[in-house]
Parts: C-alpha cells; structure tokens; sequence
C-alpha cells in the first residue's frame, strides 16, 4: 500500500530497568546442564544475547505503554486532545478484557471521540499497527494517530526457568524452550500525523506485506510457555523474507544500495546474519539491539528505529527500510523517508 500524507511525528522507546544476564539464568539451570552434559555459556553463544530487561514485577504493560505513549506524544509536540485513534500492538496484555488499548487511553487522558483498540499479530502487530492508523489518515479519518506497544517477559522466562531447572527436563524440552529464555521487555510509540499537520518532514511512504501460514505450529506462545522450533522458525523466517524482499525491490525500487538503514525485528544473532545475508544487506545498516536487549517482541522495531535516530544513525532524506516477521508465518516490510 501507498501513503501520500502520512508522516512519523515522533517515535520513542522507554527501556525497562532491571537487567538479566544469560549467565544469571544460565546459573539457575546449572543442575539441568549438567545432567545433559551442556557447557556452559550455552545460551550467549548460540542466541548472542548478554543481557535483557525486566520491568518491575507485577507492573501491568499498560502502564508501560502509558509512558511511551506520553514520551511520543510530547517529543511530537501533539496535543492528546487531537488524536483521534490509539491502537496497542502488545502481544502482552493485562487483562483478556478490556483491551489493553482501553486502559492505556484512559491512563493518557485522551478523549472520548478518541478510538481505541488492541491489534495482535505476533512480533508483526507494530508495523500493522502503522498501516492502520496510515489509512486513516489518508482516509481523512484521523489527522493522528498513536501507536503504542509494551511487552513484558519477565513472567514467561521465570515459569519457563523452573520448568527447565525440573529433574525431568529432558533435551527435547530445553530445545523447545530455548527461544524463551532469549525474551526481553520494553515499550514504544509512534505518532503518526497528516503530513501538513506533522511539525517533522519524516514520511511514511509504502507498506507491503506477504503471509506463509502453513508454518503456524513453529512457535506457538502462551502466559506462561512457548515452544519454539528456533531451526525451522529461521528457515521458513528467511525464505518469507527473501520473498517480500523481491516484491518490495518490485514495487518500491529496494535494492541493497538504495536503503540507508535497516531497521529489523531482532531475535537473535543467528537470525540477524542470516536476514543480512539473504538479503545481501550491508550488517553496517542494522543496528544490532538484541545482544543487551534481547528479542522484545512487536517492540523490537520500533526500539531499534527510536535508538537510530538517537545514535545519529538517520540523517534528513535517509531512505529507512522497517522489516518485520511475526509467528504464523507473516512478514511486512515498510519505508520512511526521514
């Protein structure tokens, strides 16, 4: 899809506080590890993560989407009175209902002519979050629109450690488990704006999308366990990306030259390299959060784009490639012109 007046007001990121390191959760499945005759290390070595984030325990992701939602909206200089949509993309919630977008629009003040709703699609909810509130505004629904998004994976990855640090684990489940203990958490927004409205010149210019559902049992999530086929998950990831890589070289003029950043969804260090390098990509152009952040989900890209642009990474007129892949198998790649 194409959008001529959409523009990105502000994006923003708001990392959670308490660090975890690989060894700390390594050391509580020492037993375990040793019982399978593993070295340890294991989880660094083969993910590259050191470290991901927690917040607080028992603070609900509304209030963490709250805080980003609050940081974007005055880094964009909107007044909340005038944005006519809010969309969460969490695959965290705090409750199955209401809506996490419910209490997150009440929690921001925003008003009662005000939409709101939750969008859930794995680690792609995000992009599609962006094309929602793209086609209102090009619709002359909304003049803006705010997408938030907070995850929260410290419950999952404490079940999931004493499940594992268990006398019964066997190989098989620590593999299934391993792409749990890889999770970080964090939150994000984005203000999109009527690009006559938008104070920045920073245009939200195409989306295009493509889906590969037959692979829908390879990671499969709930509260508090997630299996992972993390071998045929990268596979089928890349193979799907490769594809909407073609069609966006098609249909927007991508080529590995023409992009000046490459902003991804980050899983892991094997993830990544293989990303780049089916897509020839420049690994110079990617911004590499997951070895101190982890894989944080729907977050992920837009964290990594806010860190960019606050490294200096993204000058006026970078040309910005957004990628994302979400469990299903579902892929969207996405443009702003800064």
């Amino acid at each position: 899809m194409d959008f001529s007046n959409v523009a990105v007001a502000g994006v923003c990121h708001v990392d959670a506080p308490h660090v975890v390191s690989s060894h700390t959760i390594e050391a509580e499945l020492a037993a375990t590890l040793k019982r399978l005759k593993l070295p340890p290390g294991l989880l660094d070595g083969l993910s590259g993560i050191a470290n991901r984030r927690f917040w607080d325990p028992r603070m609900p992701v509304s209030e963490a989407a709250t805080i980003a939602g609050h940081k974007a909206l005055t880094l964009a200089n909107v007044d909340r009175r005038d944005v006519g949509v809010l969309i969460n993309t969490s695959v965290c919630r705090d409750h199955l209902e209401p809506s996490t977008a419910c209490i997150t629009h009440h929690k921001l003040g925003l008003g009662p002519d005000c939409l709101n709703f939750d969008v859930s699609n794995a680690c792609l909810g995000f992009l599609n979050g962006m094309d929602l509130v793209g086609n209102m505004i090009e619709r002359g629904q909304v003049a803006y629109g705010l997408i938030v998004n907070a995850e929260s994976s410290r419950f999952v990855v404490e079940q999931t450690v004493a499940r594992l640090a268990r006398p019964d684990c066997d190989l098989q489940a620590l593999r299934g488990n391993y792409a749990t203990l890889t999770l970080g958490s964090g939150a994000a927004a984005m203000v999109l704006a009527r690009a006559d409205l938008a104070s920045s010149r920073h245009r939200f210019t195409n989306s295009i999308s493509r889906a590969a559902t037959q692979h829908h049992q390879l990671c499969v999530g709930d509260v508090d366990h997630m299996t992972t086929d993390t071998q045929a998950l990268t596979a089928a990831g890349v193979a799907l990306a490769r594809d909407t890589w073609r069609l966006a070289g098609s249909a927007l003029g991508w080529t590995p030259q023409s992009i000046d950043e490459v902003v991804l969804h980050q899983v892991s260090k094997v993830h990544t390299i293989r990303i780049t390098e089916a897509l020839a990509i420049d690994p110079g152009k990617v911004l590499a959060i997951y070895p101190e952040f982890g894989n944080i989900g729907p977050a992920a890209l837009p964290i990594a784009l806010s860190k960019s642009v606050e490294a200096g990474r993204i000058e006026a007129g970078s040309r910005i490639a957004l990628m994302g892949i979400g469990s299903g198998l579902n892929c969207t790649m996405s443009e702003i012109i800064w």
